[in-house]
Parts: C-alpha cells; sequence; structure tokens
C-alpha cells in the first residue's frame, strides 16, 4: 500500500532504456529536483530536455540528452 495521492499519477523517469519509477523520496519533488537527486548517477541527464507525456495511467517523464559542444 502506497501513500500516493490517488488523484496524481505514478511518475516514471526514462533515461534511455532505463526507467526509474517515482519512489517516496522522490514525491512531491519536481522534475527539476528529481533531475538534482539522479544527474550525479546518469551525468548525461544534467543539460537533458525533458518530455513528459501520460503512459497507461502514469507520468512519463523522459529525458532527452542533447549533443555536447566539443572544443
Amino acid at each position: 500500500m502506497t501513500d500516493q495521492n490517488p488523484t496524481q499519477p505514478t511518475r516514471v523517469f526514462k533515461i534511455g532504456a532505463t526507467r526509474i519509477v517515482e519512489d517516496p523520496s522522490m514525491s512531491g519533488a519536481t522534475n527539476e529536483q528529481v533531475r538534482d537527486l539522479l544527474k550525479t548517477s546518469y551525468p548525461e541527464i544534467a543539460n537533458a530536455t525533458l518530455r513528459e507525456r501520460d503512459e497507461n495511467g502514469m507520468r512519463v517523464v523522459e529525458f532527452l540528452p542533447q549533443p555536447g559542444r566539443k572544443g
């Protein structure tokens, strides 16, 4: 049993092929705050574009890496 707000769908954070389901430590955090939590393990999301969509009753937050600059 979870303490999730029933009106708020569970978020799933997608980084490439990796899917991270929102847990209590992320509950109530903005997408930017979650990015700050995850970028230590996934540095490629530091400058990624965020895209949100609904998928099967879940809120999918996808981090789309941006090509880096050379030089």
